[in-house]
């Protein structure tokens, strides 16, 4: 009777200790359970940490640079975007781009964006784009997007203020060309930001327009 009633103890004792180790065993998982996915998150975001450059570039610029991204419309569907540092100023969701040439002024020192307009170069009035760009001061930069047809109303007296932006493709811009752009006024050498894509059926990457052009980089600052 007694080595029953000890045996009894015993099986008591041995499942009270094992429940203890199981219980502790458990909290102890529990906890880590707890702790791990904070750790996790934290190291998580930081290697997944997107740093969004201005305009989308590639790759920062540096100090006194600013960032510009200019992208041509395609065809006459998808209409053209003008980027600057990291404020879109033209483009078809913001509902202010048009047939012809997309033009935004900025001034050079500060960026601060001065005046945004598009021109009709197929059926609206070239006097209008020759008064604007007559107005073009020396502190100012000169963003151009085309879209659809930036040629047919380019005459003579366009083409030679647009060469004095720093354009080297000004002069040849004809019906339906692909061209984006950004120059300042009396540059002494061509500027280094410009695309110029002719309209060609052999090469167009459209039915009756070419490709999309996309323009990016990082323009210094203007110091006077």
């Amino acid at each position: 009777m007694r080595m029953s009633v000890l045996l009894r103890l015993l099986a008591l004792i041995f499942v009270l200790i094992t429940s203890w180790v199981i219980v502790r065993s458990y909290i102890s998982f529990s906890w880590k359970t707890v702790r791990l996915p904070r750790w996790l998150a934290g190291s998580v975001s930081k290697k997944t940490r997107v740093v969004r450059n201005k305009c989308d570039l590639s790759k920062p610029c540096p100090n006194n640079f600013f960032a510009f991204k200019i992208l041509s419309g395609a065809a006459n569907v998808v209409g053209p975007s003008v980027c600057f540092e990291g404020h879109m100023i033209m483009s078809p969701v913001k509902n202010n781009v048009g047939r012809g040439l997309n033009i935004a002024l900025v001034n050079g020192s500060t960026g601060t964006v001065l005046r945004q307009s598009f021109f009709d170069m197929y059926s609206g009035d070239p006097m209008l784009l020759v008064k604007f760009l007559k107005e073009v001061t020396e502190d100012m930069l000169v963003l151009v997007a085309s879209y659809d047809d930036p040629g047919t109303k380019m005459n003579d007296e366009l083409r030679e203020l647009f060469s004095n932006l720093g354009s080297s493709y000004a002069k040849q811009l004809g019906f339906r060309d692909s061209w984006v752009f950004l120059g300042a006024k009396d540059i002494k050498s061509n500027s280094p930001f410009e695309q110029f894509l002719k309209n060609d059926p052999d090469t167009n990457k459209y039915e009756g327009w070419p490709e999309l052009l996309e323009l990016e980089g990082c323009v210094p600052r203007k110091t006077f």
